[in-house]
């Protein structure tokens, strides 16, 4: 009896011992995370708490954490929306730059673009195959789905934004606006109206995610790069034309300007607010043939009247992190109102991947990924799975919430 009560009492004292210099440890982490950021511009790897740094890849070990270590609640309430018990799981590799992840409700298939491959990719649901899902694809940027489940895209070769009807033929939405081209469509989101909103910055007017303007155009000003070589027989390449604006495509086929470069420079994702009171539009950073400033990595929030006009402009978050610029690219509201952004930090480790805001610009959450983070949108079959076209690679977690909105 006495030797057993020795015993207990040891394990009690190791396993004190062990929760101790567990907590301290974690403090620590917390204290040289908390120096280095404040300290440094540069976050310093692992992107983990885990060491050596984690494999994302199927080969590597499962995550028995209860709460996946790269899910971080900067603020508790983060807790009610971020799913226990579940992991980050890189769902494929291989890619050149992905972009745009759309879920299509009925197919039960989540697709993306590869765009400097000029390809569209499918991941399904059932078995987890990837496939090329779309080629040439114009070298298209975001996607969605509507409320009628038809696919639309933005490509930034033809300069467009396009739809894919369920016999599968293909209608141009938009291409110009008052008689002159669109620069390169990047994002579009789909409105209960029948309306169709989408940005239109110049980052297609580059050899890498589509093609550069004409000789003598403001992203080939010199005239030494040819647009046509790789491209079709019969293409004819563009000239910038239009500042970088946001559109609204009417039901009726007729095109409004309902943000002016003016006031929002680069405008790059967007997204509604699940009443569709509000928009979202990230304005990103300057791109080819920019004669401005440019945009500043931020995002503003606008009041959507009954008249589909927008008023109140207001900056919701300039995304600095712990002093850490998390530039937002892709953005989507889930059915609290809550802000699910990408974040492109660059050289800082450890920054990039999800951000996550109230509705009132506080930022209760992130998600770390090991590459820059694109686009997200929200899918599964109960619309609670995050995806994120992150660099080379797609990711996936489950949440607590869901995704507002189709696609």
């Amino acid at each position: 009896m006495v030797e057993e009560e020795h015993n207990q009492k040891a394990v009690i004292s190791r396993r004190t011992l062990v929760q101790g210099l567990g907590v301290c440890a974690g403090a620590t982490f917390a204290a040289m995370g908390g120096a280095l950021a404040q300290g440094s511009n540069e976050a310093v790897p692992p992107t983990t708490v885990t060491n050596p740094p984690r494999d994302f890849s199927s080969r590597g070990a499962p995550t028995t954490y209860f709460w996946d270590p790269d899910i971080i609640a900067v603020d508790p309430s983060f807790n009610d929306l971020a799913q226990p018990n579940t992991a980050i799981h890189r769902l494929y590799t291989g890619l050149s730059w992905a972009e745009g992840p759309a879920w299509s409700a009925q197919g039960r298939y989540l697709m993306w673009s590869d765009i400097p491959n000029n390809r569209q990719m499918r991941w399904l649901e059932d078995d987890g195959r990837v496939s090329v899902f779309r080629s040439p694809s114009n070298y298209s940027n975001g996607n969605t789905f509507d409320f009628q489940g038809r696919q639309l895209s933005c490509e930034h070769l033809t300069r467009r934004v396009v739809r894919y009807e369920h016999d599968g033929t293909a209608t141009v939405l938009a291409d110009s606006y008052n008689g002159k081209r669109l620069n390169s469509p990047n994002d579009v989101a789909a409105h209960p109206d029948g309306s169709y909103w989408f940005t239109d910055p110049p980052y297609g007017g580059q050899l890498y995610e589509g093609e550069p303007d004409v000789a003598g155009g403001p992203s080939n000003a010199a005239g030494k790069l040819n647009p046509r070589i790789g491209e079709p027989a019969g293409f004819v390449p563009g000239k910038r034309e239009l500042p970088t604006n946001c559109y609204r495509v009417d039901p009726s086929g007729r095109i409004d300007l309902v943000v002016s470069e003016d006031q929002l420079p680069d405008p790059n994702g967007l997204a509604f607010s699940p009443d569709y009171k509000k928009l979202y539009v990230i304005s990103t950073g300057k791109g080819p043939g920019d004669t401005g400033p440019g945009g500043k990595s931020d995002m503003y929030v606008f009041d959507v009247g009954a008249d589909n006009k927008l008023t109140n402009q207001k900056r919701f978050s300039d995304f600095m992190v712990d002093g850490v610029k998390c530039g937002p690219d892709g953005v989507r509201c889930d059915v609290g109102g809550n802000v699910w952004c990408s974040s492109n930090a660059g050289r800082h480790v450890g920054y990039s991947g999800v951000t996550v805001w109230t509705p009132s610009g506080q930022l209760i959450g992130r998600i770390r990924l090991p590459e820059v983070c694109a686009n997200i949108c929200f899918g599964g079959p109960k619309r609670n799975r995050l995806f994120m076209a992150a660099s080379q690679s797609l990711y996936a977690v489950y949440t607590a919430t869901q995704g507002a909105g189709p696609g």
